[in-house]
């Protein structure tokens, strides 16, 4: 007799890590194959951007539309701007994906959601738990120096994973029992369950920076001044130091907050090989979100008491 036994809530933590982002979409496929039944999302970044997809029930949608993405759509999504606090204003892309969500406020979305962006004046974490969806998602991924920031409630906001990249905090604090966290910078710390290591290579940051060096080509064939986005004689741009040093550092916040605050379930996706920027590579990204979770089947069974549907 299991009367009066209780499921525990279950919530999905979506780590930032821009394109390489595309990744939460497989997971979220793959953990749904296997019948987990996630209660609530929260996302940092393009975690928050996937992740109120999901929340709406139109992830389906999403990925059909970042699958089709080219490079040419990718560099016209790029508004840019001198004047507002960052070089990309990312009113043309957001104004795309407010069509893929369905819903205009977090209050009417199908699972209850949060997302993670940081006060620019005091450094302090902030929690989106309610109104605009599209503003919440904004502010969460408006990388500094390069997304302008977004203004909410007397404070200027910006990119949530300079404080809390992967947020179990935050699905806790909205009362989940056990909490899946997806992270897409742990790759070169934890093993993969054959016993392998992921290979010590340092083409993540040669991918990186192969990426952005063809969106400053492609900026360039555009009109914009190569001095300040284009690399001149072998120099990094100022959008190749700002998103780089930004993934450098995020990467060691989240292993720092992991390591105090961890999760029940741990995936993570390697997209080592994805450039930051390499948006327009969803199917590769998506495909490793669902082997990432395969590698953790064996962890699956004393997880998924009680929790699949």
């Amino acid at each position: 007799m299991n009367r009066g036994k209780r499921r525990p809530t279950v919530a999905l933590a979506l780590g930032g890590g821009a394109a390489r982002g595309w990744a939460h979409i497989g997971v979220i496929n793959a953990l749904q194959e296997r019948g987990i039944q996630v209660d609530m999302v929260c996302g940092t970044s393009v975690g928050a951007l996937v992740g109120a997809a999901y929340a709406a029930g139109q992830l389906a949608r999403l990925e059909e539309w970042v699958r089709a993405l080219k490079w040419q759509d990718v560099v016209g999504f790029l508004d840019l701007t001198l004047s507002k606090g960052g070089v990309i204003q990312g009113r043309r892309v957001f104004e795309e994906l407010r069509r893929h969500y369905g819903v205009e406020r977090i209050e009417e979305l199908q699972l209850p959601f949060g997302a993670v962006a940081t006060n620019l004046n005091n450094g302090l974490e902030v929690w989106l738990r309610e109104g605009s969806v599209m503003q919440a998602v904004r502010a969460s991924a408006s990388l500094p120096g390069l997304f302008t920031p977004v203004y909410h409630n007397g404070h200027w906001l910006v990119d949530g994973g300079l404080v809390n990249p992967v947020p179990v905090s935050l699905c806790r604090a909205m009362g989940a029992e056990l909490v899946i966290a997806v992270d897409l910078f742990l790759q070169r710390t934890i093993p993969l369950n054959d016993g392998e290591e992921p290979e010590q290579e340092d083409d993540d940051e040669e991918s990186w920076f192969a990426s952005a060096r063809e969106i400053t080509a492609r900026m360039w064939e555009m009109g914009v001044k190569q001095k300040l986005l284009g690399a001149v004689g072998g120099e990094p741009s100022i959008f190749e130091v700002v998103s780089g040093s930004i993934h450098i550092m995020q990467m060691r916040i989240s292993r720092s907050r992991m390591a105090g605050d961890p999760p029940n379930l741990l995936i993570a996706p390697v997209v080592e090989n994805i450039g930051l920027m390499d948006f327009h590579r969803a199917a590769e990204a998506i495909e490793e979100g669902a082997r990432a979770v395969k590698r953790i089947d064996a962890q699956l069974p004393l997880f998924l008491r009680g929790v699949v549907t």
